[in-house]
C-alpha cells in the first residue's frame, strides 16, 4: 500500500523556486527518489517510517517539476521529535536547500507541539555541524563509534537538542 509524504518545495538553487506539493510513495519509486544521495537505509526501513503517521518528511526539487534534491525525516513522540535524516544531493550543497528544509520542518514541529528537538550527526561532518549551530543545536551528548563506515573506522555521533517552545 503506497504511504502518502509530505513534499514542499523549497529552494532548488540559482534562484529557482518549485511550489508546493504532495506525492505518493511506494514501493516502485521509493528508490529512484535516494538516487544521487549517500545513505545506509534500505527501502523497506524507508517504507516504514512514511508509512508511520509520526513521521513528517519535507522535500526539495529542482524547479517545479524537476528531481528530488534534498529532503528531511522526522519522527515526533509526545512533545520531543528527533530528526531522522536529512540528505541533500551533491550538486545542491551550500545552496541553501538544507537551512530551508531545517526551517520549514522546525516550524511545522512547533505547530504541532513538539518543544524539543534532537538528532545525531557524525562528529566529523563539519559543515552539517555548522549548520545545526546556527539553527541554535547544542551537544547533549556523544556516541562512541555509531556510524559505522565502509572505507575506515566508525565515527562518533553527536547527540544535539534544541528547544522550540
Amino acid at each position: 500500500m503506497p504511504s502518502r509524504c509530505s513534499i514542499r518545495g523549497v529552494c532548488g538553487g540559482r534562484g529557482r523556486r518549485s511550489t508546493a506539493r504532495s506525492i505518493r510513495i511506494s514501493p516502485g519509486p521509493a528508490p529512484s527518489c535516494a538516487d544521487g544521495f549517500a545513505f545506509a537505509w534500505s527501502e523497506a526501513e524507508f517504507e516504514s517510517l512514511l508509512a508511520s503517521s509520526a513521521c513528517l518528511c519535507e522535500g526539495a526539487f529542482e524547479g517545479d517539476r524537476g528531481p528530488l534534491t534534498g529532503f528531511l525525516l522526522s519522527r515526533r513522540a509526545g512533545d520531543e521529535a528527533e530528526i531522522l535524516t536529512i540528505a541533500v544531493a551533491p550538486r545542491q550543497r551550500r545552496r541553501g536547500v538544507g537551512r530551508e528544509l531545517l526551517t520549514r520542518q522546525t516550524r511545522q514541529l512547533a505547530e504541532l507541539g513538539v518543544a524539543r528537538l534532537f538528532l545525531e550527526v557524525a562528529e566529523d561532518n563539519g559543515p552539517a555541524l555548522a549548520l545545526y549551530r546556527r539553527f541554535g543545536f547544542r551537544e547533549e551528548g556523544r556516541r562512541k563509534g555509531y556510524y559505522r563506515r565502509a572505507d575506515g573506522p566508525a565515527a562518533n555521533a553527536l547527540v544535539l537538542a534544541k528547544d522550540l517552545a
